[in-house]
């Protein structure tokens, strides 16, 4: 694979985007969904690997077993938006994907999803984290990810946060899109990240309950220990060690999984100041986030 540049941010839609995730514009907005296709839409570092890996495992865990150790989490749940050169496209990987139901991720706001995923009826799983922690975890993402801008230090990060130029745009509209989006669409389940570290197996028969899945509990108990986030951490197949972009000697892609890291790298007066913002941001939701579990 060639070697790759950081990106510059660009406005593009009304968001901040970088051009590995708009070069294949067109044919991501005319992506054709199938009525079973299952779309897996997360703000980047919210979980997005995790369901994807417990929505793999509870389809094809038992028909395809060869596929936990040989194909990659991201060749068997195709990201959309990504166009990288010397890669295949996610609309490629999406398109020649063998199995019935497809398994995409997406991190486009709802506003950007292509037509055809509601024009189908499809089912969307979201997965939010809280801010606090998701602007930790994609602080030492884009640490050592050459595909993003380059975050600066902490301090400056945490304010492009807070204005939302983060690739895929401000953390606040994506949550709550997808919020208010839910409240007249039934097909979309929403998760939080929170939720999954605080009971895993609830989440995992919640999951299996929307998508009408009757998997015994033998299984799901199976699942739910094979995506504990040691497990994956040391899987190959699950921590993205094959993707050239990503420097792993910066920082590890499954760093650490937990809610509340982020007391570790807020000040108090960063704390202060993000909380306040915060308030204003979310004023009109009724969406509400644990910071702590």
């Amino acid at each position: 694979m060639k070697s790759i540049n950081r990106p510059e941010l660009f406005d593009f839609e009304g968001i901040s985007m970088v051009h590995y995730f708009t070069d294949n514009w067109e044919n991501i907005q005319n992506f054709k969904a199938r009525p079973d296709d299952i779309l897996v839409a997360t703000y980047p570092k919210a979980g997005t690997t995790w369901v994807s890996y417990i929505l793999d495992l509870l389809y094809f865990g038992n028909t395809a077993p060869e596929r936990q150790t040989d194909l990659p989490i991201f060749m068997r749940v195709p990201f959309l938006e990504a166009a990288f050169p010397g890669l295949p496209s996610g609309v490629e990987l999406a398109d020649a994907l063998p199995t019935t139901p497809r398994l995409i991720k997406t991190h486009l706001p709802v506003q950007l999803v292509p037509k055809s995923f509601w024009e189908q009826n499809c089912r969307v799983v979201y997965v939010a984290r809280n801010a606090k922690d998701n602007a930790v975890s994609y602080f030492h993402f884009d640490r050592m990810n050459m595909g993003e801008p380059e975050p600066g230090d902490w301090n400056t990060f945490l304010q492009k946060f807070k204005d939302g130029k983060n690739v895929f745009g401000p953390w606040y509209d994506h949550v709550c899109g997808y919020w208010e989006k839910k409240q007249t669409c039934s097909n979309i389940h929403y998760m939080f990240f929170e939720d999954m570290v605080e009971n895993t197996g609830r989440e995992v028969e919640r999951l299996c309950s929307f998508l009408g899945l009757s998997t015994p509990t033998e299984e799901r108990e199976r699942i739910t220990k094979g995506v504990h986030f040691d497990a994956m951490k040391q899987n190959n197949m699950t921590n993205y060690s094959t993707v050239p972009l990503l420097d792993f000697k910066i920082s590890p892609f499954m760093r650490k999984g937990k809610v509340g890291d982020w007391k570790n790298h807020f000040t108090a007066a960063q704390n202060e100041q993000f909380e306040e913002h915060y308030r204003q941001k979310m004023k009109n939701t009724t969406l509400q986030f644990r910071t702590e579990i």
